[in-house]
């Protein structure tokens, strides 16, 4: 046995063994107090990416859960308005087989033809008031559709300085400008004739002046400005091309398959989509015509109804898919970053252990060049 003062190589030995018994017990403790496994990226590098990347897939299914949970409230929000339009709808085809019938005078039918007219007012306020987060829902506005002028501009063509939809249905829209002060606008069902407000020769515009024909039956806006003369805008078309409407993001990655997209029409009364801008029940006849108008407007809402029903049941599964990936990738990423503490508590036991031994040794590895004392007394 060799006696050494100057370098202890004992107490040496019994530090580096008690400082990594220390390290393991002070990362049983951070895993203990933290929760996880992978505090650092030291602690697993590897480990630490894979998991990165599936808690940033996970924010994304939660967030697409949400976009998904609150298309489904629009379309509910929706759908609830068609529900008050179908009961107007009802109760103005009652009012017009009562009209119908030679068991009513001319001045029932007038009395019945104002609570029609009401009937046919309301279903255009609700639709205009129907909104979800500020956008509106059934009065065409969601449809989506983009409008062309001509094939051309909207911008400046002619005196058309702008041209507005509000629930516009897709199609082509034939303008026709006679000399006068009124501008005619068709799409080959609804047809509708404005006058001009204009302070310039019949109706146009003054220098300076700007002024709107704003024809509502067909949903769509013109502002008109001092290039526009009598007559220039006849023959001219204007194009409403078909849109998505609302698209909603329902997963994490940036593909077409992650997004759904759908439109609701335009079901105002006086749209072109019901078209019962003209109907009335003052006389018989009329009354009659009523009856084939006001059942197509009701298949109208039917099939749009029946289309958001279907939204709505597509949406439900896709945010039941959508929180099973979440739980199980939640699942795979908590193996990876979360302390297993049946595990870490065996670890911190062995750990502490391992220190007070470490100390009591490197007390003893200290002591020992004492014993040279001995041989220097001799």
């Amino acid at each position: 046995m060799s006696l050494r003062i100057y370098s202890n190589i004992a107490a040496m030995n019994s530090y580096r063994n008690l400082y990594k018994s220390d390290n393991m017990l002070s990362q049983s403790l951070e895993r203990l107090s933290s929760g996880l496994r992978v505090n650092r990226a030291a602690d697993d590098p590897a480990g630490l990416g894979i998991s990165q990347r599936m808690r940033a897939q996970i924010s994304g299914l939660q967030m697409a859960s949400r976009n998904a949970s609150q298309a489904v409230n629009l379309v509910q929000t929706a759908e609830g308005a068609m529900n008050e339009t179908h009961n107007m709808l009802t109760r103005m085809r009652e009012l017009a087989v009562q009209g119908a019938s030679d068991s009513v005078t001319d001045t029932d039918r007038a009395y019945l033809d104002s609570e029609f007219d009401a009937l046919r007012n309301e279903i255009d306020r609700i639709a205009d008031s129907t909104v979800y987060n500020g956008t509106a829902l059934i009065n065409g506005s969601y449809s989506g559709n983009s409008v062309s002028y001509d094939a051309g501009t909207a911008t400046a063509d002619l005196g058309v300085q702008q041209i507005v939809l509000n629930g516009a249905s897709s199609g082509t829209y034939t303008i026709s400008d006679a000399a006068g002060t009124t501008l005619t606008m068709t799409n080959g069902t609804v047809t509708q004739t404005v006058t001009l407000t204009g302070t310039g020769t019949l109706g146009a515009p003054a220098d300076g002046e700007t002024i709107t024909a704003n024809f509502s039956e067909l949903g769509i806006t013109l502002t008109l400005n001092a290039a526009y003369d009598d007559t220039e805008l006849a023959s001219k078309t204007v194009v409403v091309d078909s849109g998505d409407g609302g698209q909603f993001q329902v997963g994490a990655d940036n593909d077409s398959y992650n997004r759904i997209s759908f439109s609701i029409g335009n079901l105002k009364a006086t749209g072109s989509t019901l078209a019962l801008s003209s109907a009335d029940i003052s006389s018989r006849s009329n009354a009659q015509d009523a009856l084939t108008s006001i059942d197509s407007a009701i298949d109208q809402v039917n099939s749009q109804r029946s289309s958001l029903g279907s939204v709505q049941n597509r949406l439900g599964y896709t945010i039941a898919n959508i929180n099973n990936q979440t739980e199980n990738i939640q699942a795979s990423e908590s193996t990876i970053r979360d302390a297993d503490f049946a595990l870490e508590m065996s670890a911190y036991t062995r750990a502490q252990i391992l220190v007070q031994a470490g100390t009591a040794m490197l007390a003893q590895a200290n002591a020992t060049p004492q014993n040279i004392l001995t041989l220097l007394r001799g």
